[in-house]
């Protein structure tokens, strides 16, 4: 194949490679996004861009929480939240994110 007809290729992985592939209306197989996905995905964002926000600090932790818990295990995330000076893991966010593990 030419360059010119080469297809683009799309990375799944780091913290962009989402919106990247929303970006382009393309999923990560190369199949096209439905429209009604990304007309609902944008209306929704747009809500969130408009929303006043709390603190750089609590949005750090929100990620930590929700990212890290996939990832690292229940108690030793806690630990390093604690360490990082952060609140630890609340009893809500224990039962939401560890208690089908």
């Amino acid at each position: 194949m030419s360059p010119e007809t080469t297809p683009e290729l799309q990375t799944t992985t780091g913290a962009d490679a989402i919106d990247e592939a929303i970006a382009k209306g393309i999923d990560f197989d190369g199949s096209p996004i439905p429209a009604e996905k990304l007309d609902l995905y944008n209306q929704v964002m747009a809500l969130e861009a408009g929303r006043q926000r709390s603190g750089v600090s609590n949005t750090m932790r929100s990620r930590i929480v929700r990212i890290g818990a996939k990832h690292i295990p229940q108690e030793e995330l806690n630990q390093k939240l604690i360490d990082a000076g952060f609140a630890p893991l609340k009893d809500k966010e224990i039962a939401f994110f560890y208690s089908g593990k």
